[in-house]
């Protein structure tokens, strides 16, 4: 049996993390997650389960990656691109911290929160930087 376009193309989720830092500047920070499998620097995102909505797998990916509880801000635009011959639809917000605390893990082993011009030189890939712009123009 043939596959549809839509049961080719990957579904993902994630967010564009930020918090307010620490201290009486009170500037946003980015945070941004280092995966050791790519060796790459990205928003947290991942696979939806099936049946699962976007917005739930955002914040359970935010969790995972990150050991961070974020509330789901402004949408973001989707990221589409394509991984290995399949084409990728990855659905962003804005996800403000809340709390958490981050353990490294299997597929993420270090976590930076970064002033956002830092933030936008670390990202390793060029369809990462438009979502961390759209995000703090929503904040």
């Amino acid at each position: 049996m043939e596959r549809t376009a839509e049961e080719e193309t990957v579904r993902a989720a994630g967010c564009v993390l930020w918090r307010y830092a620490a201290g009486p500047s009170g500037e946003v920070e980015v945070a941004l997650v280092h995966r050791p499998r790519y060796d790459d620097w990205s928003h947290p995102k991942g696979k939806l389960h099936p049946g699962e909505e976007p917005e739930d797998a955002a914040l359970r990916e935010v969790l995972e990656e990150t050991g961070m509880i974020c509330v789901l801000g402004a949408p973001l635009p989707t990221a589409r691109y394509v991984v290995r011959g399949r084409p990728k639809e990855v659905h962003y917000w804005a996800g403000e911290a809340v709390g958490g605390r981050f353990s490294p893990n299997d597929e993420v082993d270090r976590l930076l929160w970064l002033p956002p011009e830092q933030a936008l030189t670390q990202l390793t890939h060029a369809q990462d930087r438009p979502l961390l712009a759209a995000a703090l123009e929503a904040l």
